[in-house]
């Protein structure tokens, strides 16, 4: 199988994908998430296979979407031709579909008839946690850091899972602010399974995914779709989804131009700089982050107020 952007191998009941961009922190550009979901479900076709894992190369599992123009696929292997994103059925036309496509996307791994445990250290960010959350399990570094910083400036959450994932004030701090919480804390809100040391992180996925691969393959695949089913009852479908209009309009909303504007002016660095700086984490840690800017849309050079339409 030839990849660009994932590591796919087998042992035993194990299969494991491997997000291969560590010199980005594995930013996810469409070809990698396409490739991503070409590996699931190549697991999935393999009888031998019972288990899948999903990890991240290098010091982080993901930053979140390629923010770059390298996010755009320079090849269509893994991509739909027409749309150059991973094929969901749809060409998702329309500057402001970003949020339905990756739901959409996501559903693959929802559906997939195999469980997949996340293996997560370092940055787990903005489309790295809603990659991490569609999968059945998660264990992370216990000083992992999970965090969805674009609502600070770009737009809400593209797959809005925490109220199905968090107790509903800490649904909403993380959707709200973006700040970052740590794997310890994630594993004690529920989200994830398990917080350890990072050096046990590897040998501990590893034992966990194991002891479930004991299990048959169809009786892992009915568990899933049974418990996959609760949640649909309750509106998970329909909620993720309704979340991604909301997510179309905060794009449009007279403030988001002023992300735009920064990014073509000064780059993504300096924007990503802008974004952070109030609150001194991520790029806003840097000295040259603006620590004191204006609120985004108060300022009076800030934009034309015509919205940008990121999605990230």
């Amino acid at each position: 199988m030839a990849y660009k952007d994932i590591l796919y191998d087998t042992d035993g009941r194990l299969a494991y994908i491997t997000l291969n961009r560590p010199e980005k922190l594995n930013a996810l550009s469409n070809n990698l998430r396409g490739e991503v979901m070409d590996a699931m479900r190549e697991a999935e076709s393999n009888d031998e296979v019972g288990v899948i894992v999903l990890r991240g190369a290098g010091r982080s599992f993901s930053a979140g979407y390629d923010l770059s123009p390298a996010r755009a696929a320079d090849n269509f292997d893994f991509v739909s031709p027409r749309s150059g994103l991973p094929d969901t059925g749809s060409t998702h036309p329309g500057k402001t579909q970003w949020a339905r496509h990756v739901v959409m996307t996501n559903w693959v791994i929802w559906e997939l008839a195999k469980p997949v445990v996340a293996q997560i250290q370092g940055h787990c960010l903005a489309g790295g946690t809603e990659l991490a959350t569609v999968c059945d399990f998660r264990i992370c570094a216990d000083n992992a850091q999970i965090g969805y910083p674009p609502v600070r400036a770009m737009t809400t959450m593209d797959m809005m899972w925490t109220p199905w994932h968090l107790p509903p004030c800490k649904a909403r701090e993380f959707a709200y602010v973006g700040d970052s919480f740590s794997g310890t804390e994630m594993a004690r809100l529920g989200w994830a399974n398990y917080a350890v040391a990072p050096d046990e992180l590897g040998d501990f996925t590893e034992k966990f995914a194991r002891r479930m691969a004991h299990v048959d393959n169809e009786m892992l695949m009915y568990s899933k779709r049974a418990v996959n089913r609760q949640y649909e009852t309750q509106g998970i479908r329909d909620g993720l989804h309704s979340g991604t209009e909301i997510q179309a309009l905060s794009a449009q909303r007279d403030a988001a131009s002023e992300w735009g504007r920064r990014v073509r002016d000064d780059g993504l660095k300096a924007a990503l700089e802008w974004r952070d700086g109030p609150f001194r984490d991520f790029r806003g840690a840097y000295a040259s982050a603006p620590k004191d800017r204006a609120v985004a849309g108060m300022d009076p050079k800030a934009g034309d107020g015509k919205g940008a339409g990121y999605g990230d």
